[in-house]
């Protein structure tokens, strides 16, 4: 068994967990393709059971596990999630966007405020 990406002109549309002969079989004559994703697959890392990086690296494939509204980049056979901001540039080691002030690391909750450029601070309600 494995997880599996619809993808339709560079856009993931389903994301599915099944055989690969039902993949070839059944489903593989729909409109778009089906790519192969790994769920324990992060920032071109694969992950154990534990959530440690596992000691085979070759399990991590396409830098991330395929989400809905995802991006396939066949250049760098990579899922990539949708850019949360404009300023947000992609880190091309892990696929993940990243903000161009890196988030405090004190504890607190932030979020990103795109008007001013910078991490604040959350407030409880």
């Amino acid at each position: 068994m494995g997880s599996y990406a619809k993808v339709r002109d560079g856009v993931v549309t389903r994301v599915i967990v099944a055989n690969e002969d039902f993949i070839n079989q059944y489903i593989d004559n729909e409109v778009g393709k089906w790519v192969q994703t790994s769920y324990n697959t992060r920032g071109g890392v694969h992950y154990d059971q534990a959530g440690k990086p596992s000691a085979d690296q070759s399990k991590a494939f396409r830098k991330n596990y395929a989400g809905l509204g995802y991006q396939y980049d066949k250049e760098r056979d990579a899922f990539i999630p949708p850019q949360p901001y404009p300023s947000w540039t992609l880190n091309e080691q892990t696929c993940f966007w990243e903000a161009p002030v890196a988030m405090p690391t004190d504890g607190k909750m932030y979020s990103w405020d795109e008007d001013a450029q910078n991490w604040v601070e959350a407030v409880a309600a």
